[in-house]
């Protein structure tokens, strides 16, 4: 699945109404993401099931119990890390001041 350090791309960002009451920062599709850690979690329903993500750019607040909100597994993608990929994808002249960055609260 993911590892910390991993890096990944959020592919659903339709969340409920009413979700910014327990969180202060949610994922936007399309942005790049750092996995900071993934845990055993629980979905909005309270059932049991999925894994959780907590991302080094999003940091939530704590439920009651002390353990701060994460996001569902399901709604990212891992990028493709290989060098031979990365190659194609980024021209050797190209630098990265020549690219549009995207911040990840944004």
């Amino acid at each position: 699945m993911f590892a910390p350090g991993q890096k990944v791309a959020c592919v659903d960002d339709q969340f409920p109404l009413g979700i910014e009451k327990i969180y202060v920062a949610l994922p936007k599709k399309d942005v790049i993401y750092t996995v900071r850690d993934l845990v055993p979690g629980v979905s909005l329903q309270n059932t049991e099931g999925e894994t959780a993500l907590y991302l080094v750019e999003l940091v939530n607040p704590a439920n009651r119990h002390g353990i701060e909100y994460g996001f569902n597994a399901e709604r990212f993608a891992p990028l493709e890390t290989d060098d031979e990929t990365l190659e194609e994808e980024i021209p050797e002249e190209t630098s990265i001041e020549e690219h549009e960055l995207v911040p990840a609260g944004a």
